[in-house]
């Protein structure tokens, strides 16, 4: 059965200003791609991160460029999946292609997609949900408008983290917090941050120092448990984690993938690591398919729809901050 691919790029709305220690923005750019097998379409999406050097026309350009090899009609469909992961780097354009091809091949076959894999049926999950960056004042009123939330994500950036937290601790006394300084932080703020924010109450602290540094993480004690996100994208670089962090953050659009991500997640597990996972600001289509990695994870990040002015028309249905799995009329 051949394979055709197409994609495009789609603009979300966010229903206000979302801000990191990297900047802030109001709308979220995604890229949505298309496998048609046969009579049958697959869908799915990715997040382009200028981070790692990503944009829109990078991303739109690296999947028109395996469209012919997977389109030729020597490919066998069953053998696409495996050869994708050698045509394109781990990163959001293998992710939407792997996640579109999976949703397509569930068509075909009339199951759904975690069956497929030899994955359990996905459950609801409770995710985080995450505080922008901003003044503790300003902050803290977030918080209080969110009380109720059972998990809290603060995005910090290094000077007043500290007021941030407490801030919001005093107005969501009851949440449990974790933070993501998102690389912001310099080496003499880990240790003195990490007692501060133990007494805060926080549980995890993401990615405090650019990635570059992370052997620094090794010599010393922090009580805080510590998260790798920018760290941390495929098995190939998980051993030199170990002794750095307790917890590795899963995203599709880092593994390139679904594929990629199961097996990061067993991989780490097997290394002792405990598993967040977690995404980019994107729609329920990029939701869906990480669902099925956030079964059984310790912490689930995946608010990113929370965020947006608007979603797909079948979008997931969000509880708060329950996310439930996705319709198949959406993916898988």
């Amino acid at each position: 059965m051949q394979i055709d691919i197409s994609c495009r790029h789609q603009s979300w709305p966010l229903a206000g200003s979302f801000a990191i220690s990297r900047g802030a923005k109001t709308s979220t750019e995604v890229v949505i791609a298309e496998v048609r097998l046969g009579v049958h379409c697959g869908q799915a999406e990715c997040t382009p991160y200028p981070r790692y050097g990503e944009t829109v026309d990078s991303v739109l350009a690296q999947i028109r460029s395996v469209g012919a090899q997977l389109a030729d009609p020597s490919v066998q469909t069953k053998d696409a999946l495996a050869l994708l992961q050698t045509l394109l780097p781990a990163g959001a354009a293998r992710n939407a292609l792997d996640c579109a091809l999976l949703d397509a091949l569930a068509k075909v076959a009339g199951l759904p997609a975690h069956t497929l894999l030899g994955e359990p049926a996905p459950q609801p999950v409770v995710s985080v949900y995450t505080l922008s960056l901003d003044s503790a004042q300003a902050m803290g009123r977030a918080a209080l408008e969110r009380a109720n939330v059972p998990l809290m994500k603060l995005k910090l950036a290094g000077e007043g983290d500290l007021e941030r937290v407490a801030a919001v601790r005093a107005n969501a006394p009851n949440a449990r917090l974790i933070v993501d300084a998102n690389e912001g932080w310099s080496r003499d703020q880990v240790v003195p941050f990490s007692r501060a924010l133990a007494d805060l109450g926080v549980q995890l602290i993401e990615q405090p120092l650019p990635a570059n540094e992370d052997a620094y993480l090794a010599e010393i004690e922090h009580p805080v448990p510590l998260c790798a996100d920018e760290s941390c994208h495929t098995r190939d670089g998980l051993a030199a984690l170990v002794g750095r962090y307790e917890f590795v953050n899963i995203k599709l659009d880092k593994t390139g993938g679904l594929t990629e991500a199961l097996a990061l997640r067993d991989a780490a597990r097997a290394l002792g690591f405990k598993v967040m996972v977690g995404c980019m600001m994107a729609s329920s289509l990029a939701m869906a398919p990480a669902v099925l990695v956030a079964q059984g994870a310790e912490i689930v990040d995946l608010d990113g729809p929370l965020w947006l002015a608007q979603d797909w028309p079948n979008a997931m249905h969000y509880d708060g901050t329950v996310a439930h799995p996705a319709e198949r009329s959406l993916w898988g």
